[in-house]
């Protein structure tokens, strides 16, 4: 900047304060972005943290349901095989 008149020091330095302004407002509007994208996606993150405990309730309420049904038909099989043992070897095949 040798042989630089005052002026055009002056003009140089309000161009860079004027970059700077708008660089820092491109900035703040991006951090908002970020922001909202963040808290969108702690929101979702809820959402699919109470989805996995009601499907898991659910796994655990059918494995429970299956072991019970699977006593059942057992005990069913046990009734029928002292009636008739060879039904009940067919059956188990």
């Amino acid at each position: 900047m040798v042989g630089l008149t005052g002026l055009e020091k002056f003009s140089h330095l309000e161009d860079k304060i004027y970059r700077t302004i708008e660089l820092t407002k491109a900035l703040r509007q991006e951090k908002e972005n970020l922001e909202r994208e963040l808290a969108s996606l702690r929101r979702e993150m809820g959402n699919l943290l109470s989805e996995k405990e009601r499907l898991e309730a659910q796994v655990e309420r059918l494995l429970a349901e299956r072991d019970t049904i699977r006593m059942k038909v057992e005990a069913m099989l046990d009734a029928i095989s002292v009636l008739d043992p060879e039904i009940v070897e067919q059956v188990r095949r």
